[in-house]
């Protein structure tokens, strides 16, 4: 039985790098802190789904100092992301599954709601569909599942915008792929997405940015 690698893109989560949208809300600690326990979670849920490989596709490299003191990941691959806007570094990641005949998952660790039940269901889609697509309510996607690979799903795609997923979706039909759009999911971008947060997050968040920074402006 062929496994389904997935693939996480991440930045190493220090303060000033990570999350740096949600800085006006919880300071630029709190949303590295914030951001390094999305990463954890992502990780676990990955590994629990138990499809296939689990890949950490970082920035900077995984020798850099900014991972310094990141857990130990057992069973977990790091690579480092290439050069260029997220869809090269997307692609990439696509061509080197496709290469050694493996579906991949792409995703981010944005979305608390992606859970290890959401990958074992895209990767059973991708038995009947060329490509699995998870959108998001403003506009982008949490995951994309590819068992065949082309460039052009990642290309001339307004990264950041609300046109991310329809201009994706576009681009694999042009291809005459087979596609599944899932349900739509809840990322955490900006300040007023902390309400989707899981029970317990939000109020441990909130507390943790008044203790360190009493004046930064609540959301």
């Amino acid at each position: 039985m062929t496994t389904t690698r997935i693939v996480i893109f991440a930045k190493a989560p220090v303060a000033g790098l990570a999350k740096t949208r949600l800085i006006p809300a919880l300071g630029a600690e709190g949303a590295a802190r914030l951001a390094r326990r999305m990463l954890l979670h992502t990780l676990r849920e990955a590994s629990a789904a138990a499809v296939g490989p689990v890949e950490l596709c970082v920035t900077p490299h995984p020798s850099d100092p900014a991972w310094q003191g990141f857990p130990p990941l057992e069973g977990v691959c790091w690579t480092e992301q290439v050069a260029g806007d997220l869809g090269v570094r997307m692609a990439d990641a696509a061509r080197r599954a496709s290469a050694v005949g493996e579906p991949v998952l792409l995703i981010g660790t944005d979305c608390p709601q992606l859970d290890a039940m959401h990958l074992r269901r895209a990767t059973e889609l991708l038995h009947d569909s060329d490509a699995v697509l998870y959108p998001t309510f403003d506009g982008g996607y949490v995951l994309l599942g590819l068992r065949r690979f082309d460039p052009r799903p990642f290309e001339q795609i307004p990264w950041s915008t609300a046109e991310v997923a329809d201009r994706t979706i576009e681009r694999v039909r042009e291809l005459g792929w087979s596609l599944t759009v899932g349900g739509m999911l809840h990322d955490i971008d900006e300040p007023i997405d902390l309400r989707w947060l899981p029970d317990g997050w939000r109020s441990e968040q909130l507390c943790s940015a008044a203790h360190a920074e009493p004046g930064s402006p609540s959301y």
